[in-house]
């Protein structure tokens, strides 16, 4: 019998909403699920991804990281990973420093064998590379196996991979797929697999209202899924349908109603009713305790804001998932990442990415250089979309506040371009 937590999408060093707090609470969440696989002596912590939220971590979440999987390590628990899409690079991994360091396994298509149970890896693979995947796993001799891979499968709402696919076509018969990306978690049976998501640790975005935790799976005669919940930090949600002539007043008795201490409080008006201002709820709940608060009057939102999906809390997050969801290779994405989301200095932005380019046209990757130019054009066009968005309407270059990126500097890549 091999038992294992499977976790992912841990989002390491996210610090959502801008408040620092919420940046411990992704690396406290990632502790819990280490300390309790080593308070229930788990064969292992097989991770399916996005361990990072970001490509370029702090150095305080490298070494935060690094602090818990030593936890794990003195316990003897072996961690399994694979790369996800909000970490990869295109060198190293940073993945591959943990595995250098003996604080992890980066799975791949060779067996890493956990007690009888056969551990294989795929990264997080772009839409427009999966073709020419052919699935050759090396054999094993174990009594079970188990494939770790991250990406939106198939049968699972907006899955645009087919999980049955990987398991016809696998060289290896697995008996169960452990998945990340999606943070909803859930499970289904396919070609007599099972085929599960852990979902998040964390609360990524207000849409994800269930508790967070992860599964612990055991592979015996069959594969058993459970379910743990994890000690996480209180999202209140208030949803307000205003009667006539309501307004401010009836939000803020509906706010007031609940425990706020500490806690994110997302709030969505609907209804008839007077018009609100969010500010004057959102400080009424940051006066009764609240850590964050943020109110949405759904009242306010045009149809084509609601088909954008733009949370205007958030824009450049808005703008980065985006970036993610054209399944751009991952040369592409360096250039996004350094033109709009890197900490690169904006007098140096131009050297790098000629820097970035010539390495591509070096490999005879002319095909990769025509993808960079994309994702500068399609990064340039939703950074000031978001800026708008957000009302950032000013007498010079529009500038993301992320990094101080301006429209000038991204107008001379596209030109070198």
């Amino acid at each position: 019998m091999t038992r294992v937590i499977h976790t992912g999408d841990t989002h390491v060093g996210y610090q959502q909403y801008n408040v620092p707090d919420r940046r411990d609470d992704f690396l406290g969440a990632f502790r819990q699920v280490v300390r309790d696989a080593i308070a229930d002596d788990a064969d292992a912590v097989v991770h399916a991804g996005d361990l990072f939220h970001d490509r370029r971590p702090a150095l305080a979440d490298i070494m935060g990281t690094l602090s818990v999987l030593e936890e794990l390590s003195e316990a003897d628990i072996p961690f399994l990973a694979v790369v996800g899409n909000h970490e990869a690079k295109r060198d190293a991994q940073w993945l591959d420093l943990y595995e250098s360091l003996g604080l992890a396994t980066r799975l791949g298509d060779e067996p890493t064998v956990i007690g009888d149970t056969a551990f294989y890896g795929l990264d997080f693979v772009p839409r427009s590379q999966r073709d020419d995947l052919d699935y050759d796993f090396a054999p094993h001799d174990a009594d079970s196996a188990a494939l770790v891979t991250h990406g939106l499968f198939q049968p699972f709402d907006y899955g645009d991979w087919d999980a049955a696919e990987i398991l016809t076509e696998s060289s290896v018969t697995f008996d169960a797929l452990l998945l990340g990306d999606n943070h909803d978690p859930g499970k289904q049976q396919v070609e007599d697999a099972w085929v599960t998501y852990c979902g998040s640790t964390e609360r990524a975005s207000a849409s994800e209202r269930e508790d967070r935790g992860y599964n612990i799976v055991t592979f015996d005669d069959e594969v058993r899924i459970t379910r743990r919940g994890l000690d996480t930090r209180e999202f209140v949600f208030v949803d307000v349908d205003l009667g006539p002539e309501e307004g401010v007043e009836r939000v803020r008795s509906r706010v007031g109603q609940h425990d706020l201490e500490e806690a994110v409080v997302i709030v969505s008006i609907s209804g008839d009713g007077d018009p609100v201002t969010p500010a004057s709820v959102e400080s009424f709940a940051l006066d009764q305790g609240a850590l964050v608060a943020r109110v949405t009057d759904h009242r306010e939102i045009t149809a084509e804001e609601r088909e954008t999906e733009i949370s205007f809390a958030d824009p450049d997050d808005a703008v980065t998932e985006r970036v993610r969801d054209l399944g751009l290779s991952e040369a592409a994405h360096d250039i996004d990442e350094t033109i709009r989301a890197s900490k690169v200095a904006d007098a140096n932005v131009k050297d790098e990415v000629e820097r970035h380019v010539r390495e591509l046209l070096s490999d005879d990757s002319a095909a990769l250089a025509a993808d960079a130019e994309a994702a500068a054009s399609d990064s340039a066009s939703d950074t000031d979309a978001t800026a708008s968005a957000s009302g950032d309407d000013t007498d010079g270059a529009p500038v993301n506040e992320a990094d101080g990126t301006d429209s000038e500097s991204q107008a001379s890549v596209e030109e070198f371009l």
